[in-house]
C-alpha cells in the first residue's frame, strides 16, 4: 500500500493508547459477538421467508458479502481507519447542512440496527430458553417476560460500567463456533447418509416452482429478507482503534492497522458465510418445513433444534446456553456501539455534551426504547427481522455509496463503476425490503425525527453559547493586540468585499463619525470568512496582516460570525488583561429574517447577536468586552 492511496496528511504521531492494542483475530471476536451470533436465528428466518429455495438464496447472498459488501468496507476501512465508518465519510464528502441532515438520518438507521441487534438478540434467546426441555414450562410459556429480564440485565450491566472485554467475546466466539461446526458436520453426515433427503428436496423444489427461471426469480424475492446475515460490516470498521498494526504506524498513516483490518474483514465474511451456506442446506433438507413457523420448535433457533434432535438433550442443553449467552453478549455490544456512536456526533452538531455523553440517561432511554419495540413485536424474532434487515441494508447501502464518492473523487473510473454497480444492488434491496417489510422504516423514521428535533432543540438552544474549542493568534496578531493594550483595544468589524484601499478608508470614516471618535488611533480590522455554517463549533485561528501599507487587519475563519467575534474578545481581554472595543454598523433586514439566517448561515444581525453571546459568556457587565453600534 502506497502512503499516497491514504488521504491524510503525513508526520503526526500516533496517540497515547490507554489500552494496548489487540490481534486482528481477538478483535474480529469482539465484532462476531454481533456477526456470528446471528446464526442463532439467520437460518430459521432465511427457510420462513424463502422456504425451499432458501439454501439458492443464501448462495446469492454469499455472493454479494464476498463480491460485494466486503470490496466496500475493505474502502470504508482504508478512508476512515480510526473507526468513524462509512457515515463520517458521507459527512466529510457531503459537507453543509445537507451533509449533517444525511448523517442525522443513517444516525436514525444505525440506531434502528443496533437497537434492533439487541432486542432480537434477546427475543432469540428467550426463544432457545423457552425450547430447551430442561427449563420449566412456567419460564418459557413467557417469552416477552424472558426477553424483558434479558434486557434488564443489560441495561443493569452498563449502570454499572460496561467495558468490552475482548478476552470474553474470543472465549464465547470460539465455543459457539465450535458447536456451530458439530452441528453443520452432523447435518452434512446425516445429508450424505440418506441421498433421499436431497432428491425430495429437488423434487419439492421442482413441484413449487417449475423452472428453474422461477426458482431464480423467487431467490431475488427473497434476498432482502436474508440481508441480516451481512451485519457484521460496519462493526468490522467501528472496532480498528482496537486493533495492533506496525510498529512504525503513525496516528496518520496507519497502514498497518488498514491491512490488519482487511484480514478481520475477509476472515469474518468467509467463516460467516461457510456457515451460512452449510447451515441453510441442512436446516431447509432436515428440518420439516411446518417447524419454521411461529409457534414451531424450529421458529428462531433452527441449528438449536438440529442440535438436540441429532446430538441429544445434553449436547443440545450446552448449545443452548453458549448461544442464549453469546445472543446476550450480542445485545451488549449493540449497547456499547449505540452509547460510542451518539456521543461521537451529536455534540458537534449542537446537542449538549453533558447530555450526551452522560451513560446513565443515555441507558434509560436505550432501554426504553428495547422495551417499547419488544412490545410492539411481540418478542418474536420473525417480527423484528424486517427491521433489523433495514437498518443493516440501509447502512451497508450507505457504505457503498460513500466509497463510489470516493472512488469518484479520486479519478478511479473502473472502480467508481463497480462500486457503484454494487450501491444500486444494495440500494435495490434496501428498498425492497422497506417495502415488503416497513417495520425497519417506521422504526427508523422514529429514530431519525426524534435525533433531528431534539439536536435541532438543542442547537437552537446553545447558539448564543461562544462554540469556540480553542483560539489561537499568530505572531502578528498577536503583536497588533498587545501593542493597542497599551493604550486601548479599538476593532472594527468589517464584512470582507472589495478590499481595497477605499474599502478601509470608507469603513474608518464611518466608524470615526457614528461613534464621535478623536481620531482613528488603535483602530484594528476584524473579518470573519464563513466556511461551513452547519458546523457548530471548532477552532479559531486567527491572523494578522497589514493591508495597502498600514492597515491592520485580524482574518479568521468560522461556521459563525457574531460567535467567532465573541471569542476573539474574550480571548483579547483575558490575554492582556484590557477589555476590548468593539464598532458595528446595523445590519439590514428584519430581525426574525436575521435570527434564522444566523441559526442557518452563520450570519444575520451581527451586532446584537454578538452582545447577546458576550452577555451570557461573561455576567461580570464590567468584564464584558463592550459593542458599540452606529
Amino acid at each position: 500500500m502506497s502512503s499516497a492511496t491514504l488521504n491524510v496528511p503525513t508526520g503526526s504521531p500516533a496517540p497515547e493508547q490507554h489500552e494496548p492494542r489487540q490481534k486482528w483475530y481477538r478483535v474480529m471476536c469482539l465484532t462476531g459477538v454481533d456477526y456470528f451470533s446471528s446464526l442463532g436465528y439467520a437460518p430459521g428466518i432465511a427457510a420462513l421467508a424463502a422456504g425451499l429455495v432458501s439454501p439458492l438464496a443464501t448462495i446469492g447472498l454469499v455472493i454479494l458479502t464476498l463480491g460485494g459488501a466486503l470490496p466496500v468496507y475493505r474502502r470504508v476501512a482504508l478512508e476512515s481507519p480510526h473507526g468513524q465508518g462509512s457515515i463520517a465519510m458521507l459527512e466529510r464528502l457531503l459537507g453543509f447542512w445537507k451533509g449533517k441532515l444525511f448523517v442525522l438520518i443513517l444516525l436514525g438507521f444505525a440506531c434502528t440496527d443496533f437497537v434492533i441487534t439487541m432486542t432480537l438478540s434477546a427475543a432469540d434467546g428467550a426463544a432457545h430458553l423457552r425450547e430447551n426441555p430442561h427449563v420449566p414450562s412456567g419460564i418459557g410459556d413467557h417469552p416477552m417476560l424472558v426477553t424483558f429480564v434479558f434486557l434488564l440485565a443489560l441495561g443493569a450491566v452498563f449502570f454499572r460500567g460496561f467495558k468490552e472485554a475482548i478476552g470474553i467475546a474470543v472465549v464465547l466466539v470460539c465455543l459457539y463456533l465450535a458447536l456451530n461446526a458439530v452441528v453443520v458436520v452432523v447435518g452434512v453426515a446425516e445429508v450424505l447418509k440418506d441421498p433421499s433427503v436431497f432428491s425430495h428436496w429437488r423434487t419439492g423444489l421442482t413441484q413449487e416452482h417449475g423452472s428453474p427461471l422461477a426458482i431464480v426469480g423467487v431467490s431475488l424475492l427473497a434476498f432482502p429478507k436474508l440481508a441480516l446475515g451481512m451485519s457484521g460490516f460496519e462493526t468490522g470498521v467501528a472496532v480498528m482503534p482496537q486493533i495492533q498494526g506496525d510498529p512504525t504506524d503513525t496516528y496518520d498513516r496507519p497502514f498497518g492497522v488498514v491491512r490488519e483490518t482487511r484480514k478481520l474483514l475477509a476472515t469474518a465474511a468467509i467463516i460467516m458465510s461457510t456457515f451460512l451456506i452449510f447451515s441453510s442446506w441442512i436446516c431447509t433438507l432436515l428440518i420439516p418445513q411446518d417447524a419454521f413457523k411461529a409457534g414451531g420448535e424450529a421458529n428462531g433457533r433452527a441449528l438449536a433444534y438440529l442440535a438436540h434432535e441429532y446430538l441429544g438433550s445434553g449436547f443440545g442443553s450446552i448449545y443452548d446456553i453458549s448461544t442464549i449467552t453469546i445472543l446476550w453478549f450480542a445485545g451488549a455490544s449493540a449497547m456499547a456501539g449505540l452509547l460510542n456512536l451518539i456521543p461521537r456526533y451529536l455534540p458537534r452538531y449542537g446537542m449538549s455534551p453533558e447530555w450526551a455523553g452522560a451513560t446513565r440517561p443515555l441507558v434509560v432511554v436505550i432501554m426504553g426504547v428495547a422495551f417499547l419495540i419488544t412490545w410492539i413485536f411481540n418478542a418474536s424474532v420473525d417480527a423484528q427481522g424486517g427491521a433489523y434487515a433495514t437498518g443493516v441494508l440501509v447502512l451497508m447501502s450507505s457504505g457503498a455509496v460513500a466509497v463510489t464518492l470516493a472512488a469518484r473523487k479520486a479519478g478511479q473510473k473502473k472502480r467508481t463503476i463497480a462500486f457503484a454497480v454494487i450501491a444500486l444492488i444494495f440500494c435495490y434491496t434496501t428498498i425492497n425490503n422497506c417495502i415488503e417489510r416497513p417495520d425497519g422504516l417506521k422504526i427508523g423514521a422514529c429514530f431519525i425525527v426524534a435525533i433531528v428535533l431534539v439536536s435541532l432543540l438543542s442547537r437552537v438552544g446553545r447558539s448564543f453559547e461562544l462554540r469556540t474549542t480553542s483560539i489561537e493568534l499568530d505572531a502578528t496578531a498577536e503583536r497588533f493586540v498587545r501593542d493597542c493594550a497599551r493604550r486601548r483595544i479599538r476593532l472594527v468589524a468589517n464584512e470582507p468585499d472589495a478590499l481595497d484601499a477605499q474599502e478601509y478608508d470608507d469603513k474608518i470614516r464611518q466608524v470615526v463619525a457614528d461613534h464621535d471618535l478623536a481620531d482613528e488611533g488603535d483602530i484594528i480590522f476584524v473579518e470573519v470568512t464563513l466556511t461551513d455554517p452547519s458546523d457548530f463549533e471548532g477552532r479559531l485561528s486567527v491572523h494578522g496582516v497589514v493591508v495597502h501599507g498600514h492597515r491592520r487587519v485580524l482574518r479568521m475563519e468560522s461556521a459563525t460570525v457574531p460567535n467567532a467575534l465573541a471569542a476573539l474578545l474574550m480571548h483579547t481581554r483575558d490575554v492582556t488583561g484590557v477589555t476590548p472595543h468593539i464598532y458595528f454598523e446595523w445590519t439590514e433586514g428584519g430581525p426574525v429574517i436575521n435570527l434564522l439566517r444566523f441559526l442557518f448561515l452563520g450570519i444575520g444581525e451581527v451586532a446584537p447577536t454578538t452582545r447577546e453571546v458576550l452577555r451570557r459568556a461573561e455576567p461580570d457587565r464590567s468584564r464584558r468586552p463592550h459593542v458599540h453600534v452606529g
